[in-house]
């Protein structure tokens, strides 16, 4: 992987305000790829691709990741700099909203990375969970949205994400099969494993 361009990316990403995963986060994740290794990767939200070219480092031989963008300007960056850094051929680009395209995958997944609409949180918890691997792993990111999540926080532009990430966070932390740490890194991850 050419990390020279990586490194451009992602400061071409920051300058432009695109939200791609923080450093802190990235490396929480980084932790658990180097001891795991997955075999395949869904990430839901692929912005620019930066965070799928970042986990694809530490995929098994052979492994690979599917990922999802309905932005159409973003699509076309993400190819591109999938090119860029020489990764076209691990990372697959879906296009299209999540909603509906996830219902039609039925692949097995070590590793699910949610990035996309916070409104749709716990519609993609659901879909993880039908397509997670036995060992696999779910992070959902900025899952504390800005502190709002934890707080009496109620301005209507972002009340249904806030609601539904309480709503996500209720799920994965009530459900008995599932053990979840929410982390304060980023602005925040939530951590699922089947137990």
């Amino acid at each position: 992987m050419n990390r020279t361009e990586l490194e451009k990316i992602k400061i071409k990403a920051l300058e432009e305000h695109i939200p791609i995963i923080m450093d802190e986060t990235l490396e929480v994740i980084e932790k658990y790829l180097k001891e795991k290794k997955p075999k395949k990767i869904l990430e839901i939200g692929a912005a620019v691709g930066y965070s799928a070219m970042c986990f694809s480092e530490f995929l098994a031989e052979g492994g690979n990741i599917d990922t999802i963008e309905r932005d159409e300007e973003r699509i076309k960056e993400a190819k591109e700099n999938f090119k860029k850094v020489g990764l076209q051929d691990k990372i697959n680009l879906y296009e299209g909203d999540a909603v509906e395209i996830l219902p039609t995958l039925n692949e097995k997944y070590d590793m699910v990375f949610i990035d996309a609409a916070k409104g749709k949180y716990p519609f993609f918890l659901k879909e993880s969970l039908r397509m997670l691997s036995k060992e696999g792993v779910i992070f959902a990111d900025n899952i504390l949205y800005k502190g709002y999540v934890m707080s009496d926080y109620n301005k209507h532009k972002q009340r249904t994400a806030v609601r539904n990430l309480r709503e996500y966070i209720k799920e994965v932390t009530e459900n008995p099969n599932l053990e979840t740490e929410i982390l304060e890194v980023g602005d925040g991850l939530g951590v699922s494993r089947i137990k």
